[in-house]
């Protein structure tokens, strides 16, 4: 009996350890998020564990991971996985869209899966049918760019020209590497297009032309504290999803180093 109550009263002596504080994008519009194409080495069992150390709870979904002719079951499945880890797949993509067929698959894709929101890349003379899809389906679609690399949507100012005089529906998903290695400033790209950026690929890259690659957000020429200004500035109330380029067959430290450095930068400009 003295045993216990000295094992009580040291145990009540014991300072109470504070729980750690929830992370600081949980207080801002936006949300951070991690594109599937991250794991494009990996199944999903490995993003979500990852997503989960990194307590990160937002997914644009690859077809890697949810192939597109996924039945009801098979979708159903998915989405269970990914509660039981907090996570919630917001969109599809990116997916690749050069006939009007496969602009068919992916809508039906995306409203199988319970999304409202495609990343696709459509073969301009394909931008037309893609507009009559939108409006049938009352979903975004955010055009992911590309920098130099393909012909196909370099940067920011070339997918505002092109949808411009589209359904609103229809706007971008904001590449902010490949948006600076072509020659452009991500901060200036969202101001200019924030009515029509519905994602944004968080990354950072070493140069401003073809030549730059890759590297950990925090490592490159980006100005994040004037990126995040920005974003709170236009109110962007999407998700910011990291999309980790370097080291893609052993990516989990990059992811680490990027998703803090930019907690850390979201705090510092709080």
């Amino acid at each position: 009996m003295l045993t216990l109550f000295i094992s009580l009263f040291i145990n009540a002596q014991q300072p109470v350890k504070p729980d750690p504080q929830p992370p600081i994008d949980t207080y801002e519009k936006f949300k951070v998020g991690m594109a599937g194409y991250t794991f494009v080495n990996f199944d999903l069992d490995k993003a979500l564990e990852t997503l989960q150390r990194s307590d990160v709870h937002y997914l644009c979904i690859k077809d890697f991971h949810l192939p597109l002719n996924s039945n009801t079951e098979q979708i159903a499945a998915f989405h269970e996985k990914l509660q039981s880890k907090g996570v919630t797949g917001y969109a599809v993509g990116p997916i690749y869209m050069k006939t009007k067929g496969a602009i068919d698959t992916a809508f039906e894709y995306a409203k199988r899966v319970g999304v409202k929101m495609i990343v696709g890349v459509p073969n301009y003379e394909l931008l037309p049918y893609v507009n009559e899809k939108v409006k049938a389906y009352d979903m975004k679609y955010a055009i992911h760019l590309h920098g130099p690399d393909m012909p196909l949507y370099p940067d920011a100012d070339d997918v505002w020209n092109n949808v411009k005089n589209l359904d609103p529906r229809i706007g971008m998903c904001l590449d902010i590497g490949h948006d600076t290695r072509n020659g452009k400033d991500p901060v200036k790209d969202l101001k200019k297009y924030h009515s029509r950026v519905f994602d944004i690929h968080l990354k950072d890259v070493t140069g401003n032309t073809k030549l730059g690659y890759s590297v950990e957000v925090g490592r490159g020429i980006i100005n994040f504290p004037a990126f995040v200004k920005m974003l709170r500035k236009t109110g962007y109330s999407g998700v910011v999803s990291l999309e980790h380029e370097r080291n893609m067959d052993n990516p989990f430290t990059g992811i680490a180093e990027s998703i803090g450095y930019f907690r850390g930068v979201i705090k510092a400009t709080k």
